[in-house]
């Protein structure tokens, strides 16, 4: 017992005229990682918690949390250096050499931590958002200090730095409150298909879909004179909670289009070539030898 005492008030270190111990310094390590389980257990799950229980959006809900978290933290922090008897004018000689270190090795990390902060304070994207970034579709799942977890629809799960929702162009897809978005069909039938026909069909293919919104109305475009086609374009509105609806809205019309197309007998063209032959005189048929 003696000897635990002797280890436990052994002398490591003088600073400000204080001694630091080992007690000082077990003590405040176990102060430190008490400290740290509860905001981590207790101030987020709770806090969350309370949250959901209030109907709290869940945007503003984590920038709340976050606040709290942190500055938990902070405080356990100074807790722990005067468990430990370290006085603070400790960061007063460190000083200069925290903010060189801050500088060069930090500074990514406090972009993207302000970063973070705006992202929830202005909400370009939020929890639940559908987003599109440098070409990876996704939904918005969580929005952290450093970065914002997106999820992609094949199930993916992407760290996605904050500093690029605000340096990068980001597409979302439901920024807007009814989260409509306008998409568009392109298909291409015969020459000398009946184009007032053709465009009739389309109309009333969009009709028939329940998913199509509407108003505003759908538009019917003879678009183009293609090399093998005769172009047409519908463009409507659907309502989406993930971008693979307004695939499916779009798979579910062009079938209902191929089928009135088939009863009516109006063809969906295909890339093809025609080949004229003078039959005024008898086809020529060369045959060369091969060269040595």
């Amino acid at each position: 017992m003696r000897l635990f005492f002797q280890i436990w008030n052994t002398q490591l270190i003088t600073i400000g005229g204080n001694w630091v111990i080992v007690g000082d310094v077990v003590t405040a390590a176990f102060v430190l990682g008490l400290g740290m389980l509860f905001a981590r257990y207790f101030i987020r799950k709770r806090t969350r918690d309370g949250f959901m229980r209030m109907g709290v959006e869940p945007t503003p809900a984590i920038l709340i949390e976050n606040i709290l978290y942190y500055t938990t933290i902070f405080l356990i922090f100074l807790v722990s250096l005067q468990v430990a008897n370290i006085p603070l004018t400790i960061f007063t000689f460190l000083g200069g050499a925290v903010a060189i270190a801050f500088g060069f090795g930090a500074q990514n990390i406090l972009n993207n931590f302000i970063s973070g902060l705006i992202i929830m304070i202005e909400q370009p994207v939020r929890i639940g958002d559908m987003v599109e970034i440098e070409g990876n579709h996704g939904t918005v799942e969580e929005v952290g200090a450093r970065c914002t977890r997106v999820r992609t629809f094949e199930g993916i799960y992407i760290l996605v730095p904050n500093s690029v929702f605000l340096e990068k162009t980001v597409i979302n897809w439901t920024l807007s409150p009814n989260k409509n978005v306008r998409v568009n069909v392109r298909v291409g039938v015969e020459y000398g298909s009946p184009t007032q026909q053709v465009a009739q069909l389309l109309r009333q293919a969009v009709k028939e879909q329940a998913s199509i919104i509407p108003e505003p109305e759908p538009i019917i475009l003879f678009s183009d004179f293609g090399d093998n086609t005769l172009d047409f374009e519908v463009h409507f509105w659907v309502k989406i909670n993930t971008l693979m609806d307004a695939q499916q809205v779009k798979s579910d019309l062009r079938f209902r289009i191929d089928e009135l197309f088939r009863e009516h007998g109006i063809g969906i063209a295909f890339p093809q070539r025609d080949v004229h032959l003078d039959t005024r005189q008898p086809l020529q048929v060369h045959v060369v030898s091969p060269t040595m």
